[in-house]
């Protein structure tokens, strides 16, 4: 299984199958809306996309990067959703860096959208599937975040070679990342310091992400990944 490791712009052509990283926090937080019970999130390529999305379906829950701001419920945070009651729900999300990878990716025949806390279900969908090669997209920082990255090459790892790669270099990276810091610090509004643990809490979820186009948008949906068990 062949790995590339790209930044979005860095994207040339439609990949088979790519693995969108977003480590802090847009696929962090997705997975806690899934381990919140909801059933779907609608990505947008836009705020006023996910807005007109909030107004027409006046039941789902638009969410997005920054502070909180009029028509969206929820901002960019898995440690502020960590104690909703999503059961059901639909969210529409809308971030800087990780729907934009998500999107641009759209047309591959398999997008799974990841960060730490879905590694090894994302690497064992991979183990399953067994494609040929895979497009690892890091979206943070123009391409170039090291949670990301660190990720990226942890879950190809795992892909290849479960019993020979250890998350503990993977994991620091991460932790000493420039993301890390900042939400950290408090730069990043729309954040909370405890959201640095939370997208760095391995495997925290069962299952991978898996977005695909449905109708006018692209959607993820949690699949779920059976864990083997130990030998």
């Amino acid at each position: 299984m062949d790995s590339r490791f790209l930044g979005t712009a860095e994207l040339d052509g439609t990949p088979a199958v790519a693995v969108v990283l977003d480590v802090m926090r847009a696929f962090t937080t997705a997975a806690w809306v899934f381990g919140r019970g909801a059933e779907k999130i609608v990505l947008a390529a836009s705020l006023d996309e996910a807005l007109a999305l909030g107004q027409r379906h006046p039941e789902w829950l638009a969410l997005k990067d920054g502070p909180p701001a009029p028509g969206f419920g929820a901002v960019n945070s898995p440690y502020l959703l960590r104690d909703c009651d999503l059961g059901g729900r639909t969210v529409v999300q809308k971030t800087t860096s990780g729907t934009v990878g998500a999107l641009a990716v759209r047309d591959a025949s398999l997008v799974l959208c990841a960060s730490f806390v879905v590694a090894e279900a994302t690497a064992g969908l991979l183990r399953e599937r067994g494609p040929d090669s895979v497009t690892y997209v890091v979206t943070g920082e123009d391409g170039r975040a090291e949670e990301d990255l660190a990720c990226a090459q942890y879950i190809a790892g795992r892909a290849t070679d479960p019993a020979g790669t250890d998350p503990g270099d993977f994991l620091r990276r991460a932790e000493r990342s420039r993301a890390a810091a900042e939400l950290t610090e408090g730069v990043r509004e729309g954040s909370r310091p405890e959201d640095v643990a939370l997208c760095l809490e391995l495997d925290r979820f069962p299952f991978a992400m898996v977005a695909a186009v449905e109708g006018a948008h692209m959607v993820l949906r949690p699949h779920a990944v059976p864990v083997p068990a130990a030998s």
